[in-house]
């Protein structure tokens, strides 16, 4: 009876305990601000330290929680120190987040989590959604240009195009060189279906260490997309819009009439042509400006309307986007319509439910890519119209352009319509149970459906631009994605122990269809025959052309785990296994380990004294990842009859016939693999007012795809195929320095700067030293300006070195070139072999930068806030292809015509106008020019309204800005811009691209 009075008097006892500790909790409200302007914080984490108890700030920055009297809460935000904060049996704990203040307090986004940058191995990079919305960029990867070291982003001028991205250099040579974007959990290859105001955070996963976890997706880096979701609170209406203008910057200048008359009359006297074709250059005037007349100021307009809210079981965020962006080429324009949708719900404690939604429907007035070559070649002293309204015609006698075009018609009669829907979705289901675990499952995808529509009616405009019938193209391309993820994670802190430990598993389909169509003899709606007409479907009977499909699956199993002792010793290791239907035999499966280190020096006990760094962290890491973005060979060795193969057997002898191989199958192609090791360190002084980081990563891509020549021993006829056989290295730096100050009470600014410096190498190959020759796009008389070969970065620019001009026909004579003319270009004997050919080409420079920097900087004092971002690259180079990409009579820049060779000793550098000529147009280092540049990338001055005026309109906040985006550009090419992308191997070739713009706009933030 003892025993059963003690056990039920026990029993009791916790129950009455537990009772009375319940009874301790207190309701704690408050707000929590930021340091520096006092603005509330929406969104910011408040979670009782140790339990699960957890809440999040509304729209004004209020919250309200139950905790312990005793407890702590412990407040996180990301992009600002992390806060705990004793309750003490208060009731009201208002609370002021400093702004990043102690770097690697913040809190960052990685792989399926999130850390404190203080635990974190890997090299990442984390920018805030409210620094991308502050820039008129369409695209929001334009907006990190400039602001993550390492990070190279190459932007185009043509409406609505994604910018591309490299993320520590280039490391293959036929794969796909993007990194992989993920957008609240699901996989895509690009952003552009998001606006930019949607977005929360992005991260930038740059090493092995953090990218792992990723597999064979990752060998191009890691960009994770967290986008805006609801919080508790009233509903809140947000509207962010603007409008301006876009106008080309740096435009070349061209030759007028009377100078471009004058050059054609000398390249007719160098050929030998007579008469000459202007009789009088000087009556021809300035004649036509090309540019001026098809080039324009480009309106564009942004608008945004989002609401949010919810309360302690739903929260949601809806928003509308709207952009009309036109082109700098007139009747060229892109509009895009965007909805964002998101909605989490927390039926009962302990489970999490949510679904995410984004739409995107764009269409655009397509122009004919090849407009930009035509205004740099059309004679000047050609008009638009006739005075009779025909247009003037190239092959006119008297304008001395057969080869050209009118661009006007040209604009006229391009009719290309393009179309593009989107839609991307993602669901989750989150559960936490026995105190430490939670589980996740996920499920997302992407329906993509685009269509490019190209109409030419019967038209006769020009001699050359003209359509005896009518065509009608289509091409239909459909996407069909999706992700079911799942996870369950083990986060416990025992002691001075800290574990979090993640197992996951990832299933995956992809697949793409294309179709072509074309029809002929398309009747058109409408009057006339000009670019507004299109065609009457309903009447049209298409030939389909055989489409291209593409179906590939995934299966996939990783682990991770991150260990902390004390917050001073750091470990994080992880590991995937990937299996893609692409591959096959023993290259089906791939495993890709990471590890990651790091120490926490000023958490030592030797260093609290100590008074120079607030936060010092060294950390280095090593990992495996995979490309699986190469090209797949056909896997069928193919055989033919062959009339004249044939062989004698048996007896009586009898002729059998032969065949012959057609093909040779190429090894099993498999994912390029990268090894990549990286050291760090990070810190801040000076009261965290400082902060610094710096790497140093030596990234190895193995098993690259290179090409493997063919012996015709083999029965074939020689030529190569692909394998994997290539080792290709970057190694490089990185610097990150930011001060964050707030000097007085009302002026708060923040400066920061970073540096990345890259190292491209192919490092071997195991066919050897055989060059891949490329670069052919916009390069006279098929020349190939790019190799790529062992020892040398990929895709550098190879030609002949000039000495100079020569001057007389006695100095060609005596030269080496007895075939050039007086003012062609000297090139150099390397090899002195006494000939000029092949064998004397050399390096000429490379389209891959060394040095990419950026520096941003904020300012704000009292209701204003100013925001200056600079942009730049160094020892790069440009290829000017347009100079010598002629077929006849093309015009000349005002630069060439000013400094071009027109008799002895008049120019030693630039040649005669007759630069198109074969010897003179072969590539060479005339030019090759630098690509470096530096730019005022965006500035932004913005006026907060004071809030005593808002309050009468019960209106929370309004923001007027103006906004100028590569206002300023200071560079020494002769060129529109030096940021010329391409593809692998046509990098920096400059045939004309669309023209880079800059951007002036109006705009207002309103908030109700």
């Amino acid at each position: 009876m003892k025993r059963i009075f003690t056990i039920s008097g026990l029993m009791l006892l916790l129950l009455f305990s537990f009772d009375a500790a319940f009874a301790q909790n207190v309701t704690v409200k408050g707000k929590i601000t930021d340091a520096a302007t006092g603005e509330a914080l929406i969104g910011v984490s408040v979670q009782e330290k140790g339990t699960t108890n957890g809440t999040q700030t509304d729209v004004n920055g209020l919250y309200s929680i139950k905790a312990s009297k005793n407890g702590i809460l412990t407040i996180t935000y990301i992009g600002y120190a992390t806060k705990s904060v004793p309750v003490n049996e208060q009731t009201t704990l208002n609370v002021t987040l400093q702004a990043q203040a102690n770097e690697l307090a913040q809190v960052v986004v990685v792989g399926y989590g999130t850390q404190r940058k203080l635990d974190v191995t890997g090299s990442v990079a984390s920018v805030k959604g409210t620094e991308i919305s502050k820039q008129a960029s369409v695209n929001p990867i334009s907006g990190l240009q400039g602001k993550v070291a390492g990070v190279q982003i190459t932007n185009s001028g043509s409406p609505g195009a994604s910018p591309a991205v490299s993320i520590r250099g280039l490391g293959t040579v036929f794969g796909n060189v993007s990194p992989l974007f993920v957008v609240d959990g699901v996989w895509y290859d690009d952003i552009s279906f998001l606006n930019p105001q949607d977005i929360e955070n992005i991260s930038i996963l740059k090493d092995a260490s953090s990218t792992a976890i990723y597999g064979i997706r990752a060998a191009n880096g890691v960009v994770l997309v967290t986008t805006k979701r609801g919080v508790k609170g009233k509903p809140v209406i947000n509207y962010n819009g603007y409008a301006g203008w876009q106008s080309v910057t740096n435009q070349v200048k061209m030759a007028n009439a009377t100078e471009y008359a004058t050059a054609i009359n000398e390249l007719y006297t160098s050929n030998n042509v007579s008469p000459v074709l202007f009789s009088d250059p000087a009556s021809y005037g300035k004649g036509t400006d090309w540019y001026g007349q098809i080039l324009r100021n480009a309106f564009v307009t942004n608008h945004e309307l989002s609401v949010s809210g919810g309360t302690e079981k739903v929260t949601y965020h809806l928003s509308f986007g709207y952009l009309d962006q036109d082109g700098l080429a007139k009747t060229n324009n892109y509009r895009r319509y965007t909805l964002h949708l998101s909605n989490d719900f927390k039926p009962v404690k302990g489970l999490k439910l949510g679904y995410t939604l984004s739409g995107l429907s764009g269409k655009s007035a397509d122009v004919n890519g090849g407009i930009f070559h035509q205004l740099f070649g059309v004679a000047p002293t050609l008009p638009v119209y006739y005075k009779d309204g025909a247009y003037g015609d190239p092959n006119d006698y008297h304008t001395g352009d057969g080869n050209n075009y009118n661009p006007q018609a040209t604009l006229d009669f391009f009719n290309q319509k393009s179309r593009n829907m989107r839609f991307t979705y993602n669901g989750y289901g989150e559960v936490s149970f026995l105190k430490n675990f939670k589980f996740k499952t996920s499920f997302g995808g992407d329906i993509g459906q685009a269509e490019v529509r190209g109409y030419t009616p019967v038209y006769a405009a020009t001699f050359a631009q003209k359509s005896l019938v009518s065509n009608l193209d289509v091409n239909h391309s459909e996407t069909r994605n999706w992700i079911w993820e799942n996870t369950l994670t083990y986060d416990v802190k025992i002691k001075d122990h800290k574990i979090t430990a993640l197992l996951g598993y990832s299933a995956q389909n992809y697949r793409t269809k294309q179709l072509d169509a074309h029809a002929q003899n398309v009747p058109y709606v409408g009057s006339g025959s000009q670019r507004g007409s299109f065609p009457d479907t309903a009447k049209v009977t298409y030939y389909a052309t055989p489409g291209s499909q593409v179906y590939t699956r995934a299966l996939s199993q990783f682990a991770r785990v991150n260990y902390s002792f004390k917050d001073k010793y750091l470990l994080n290791a992880s590991i995937r296994r990937d299996g893609a239907s692409q591959f096959y035999g023993d290259h089906t499966y791939g495993y890709f380990p990471s590890v990651g280190g790091g120490w926490v020096i000023t958490n030592e006990d030797f260093m609290k004294d100590q008074k120079v760094f607030n936060t010092l962290k060294l950390r280095a890491s090593w990992g495996k990842v995979g490309n699986s973005g190469v090209p797949i060979n056909p896997s069928i060795l193919t055989v033919s009859a062959d009339p004249y193969l044939t062989a004698i057997f048996g007896t009586p002898q009898t002729t059998f016939p032969g065949a012959s191989v057609n093909t040779v199958v190429p090894p099993t192609i498999f994912w390029e693999k990268t090894q990549s090791t990286d050291f760090g360190i990070e810190g801040a002084i000076l009261n965290s007012k400082l902060s610094f980081e710096a790497d140093y990563y030596d990234r190895k891509t193995k098993d690259a795809i290179y090409p493997l020549p063919i012996l015709g021993s083999l029965g074939t006829n020689g030529g190569v195929v692909l394998g994997n056989q290539a080792t290709i290295q970057n190694r490089g730096v990185e610097f990150l320095l930011s001060w964050k100050d707030q000097a007085t009470k009302d002026f708060y600014y923040s400066i920061s700067a970073n540096l990345g410096i890259n190292t491209n190498k192919v490092l071997n190959v195991l066919s050897g030293n055989i060059p891949i020759y490329q670069g052919g796009n916009g390069i006279a008389n098929g020349q190939l300006a790019t190799r790529t070969v062992v020892g040398q970065p990929i895709g550098e620019f190879y030609g002949y070195q000039v000495t100079g001009i020569f001057q007389t026909p006695q100095e060609v004579a005596a030269s080496k070139q007895t075939s050039a003319k007086p003012g062609d270009f000297k090139y150099q004997d390397t090899n002195n072999d006494g000939v000029i050919d092949s064998k004397d080409r050399v390096v000429l420079g490379s389209p891959l930068p060394k040095y990419n920097y950026g520096i941003n900087t904020s300012f704000t004092y009292r209701n204003f806030d100013l925001a200056l971002d600079f942009q730049g690259t160094a020892d790069v180079s440009v290829y000017n292809a347009n100079i010598a990409y002629r077929f006849g009579n093309e015009n000349f820049t005002k630069d060439f015509f000013d400094h071009r060779w027109h008799g002895p000793g008049t120019s030693n550098t630039y040649p005669s106008v007759n630069v198109g000529s074969t010897d003179n147009a072969k590539p060479n280092s005339f030019y090759v020019e630098s690509g470096a540049y530096f730019r005022l990338r965006n500035a932004q001055l913005g006026y907060t309204l004071p809030g005593s005026i808002l309050s009468k309109w019960k209106i929370q906040k309004v923001r007027l800005f103006a906004n100028a985006q590569n206002a300023l550009n200071f560079f020494g090419y002769k060129g529109f811009s030096p940021e010329v992308g391409g593809s692998i191997g046509n990098m920096g070739i400059d045939a004309n691209v669309y023209p880079l713009y800059a951007t002036y706009n109006f705009g207002v933030n309103v908030t109700f």
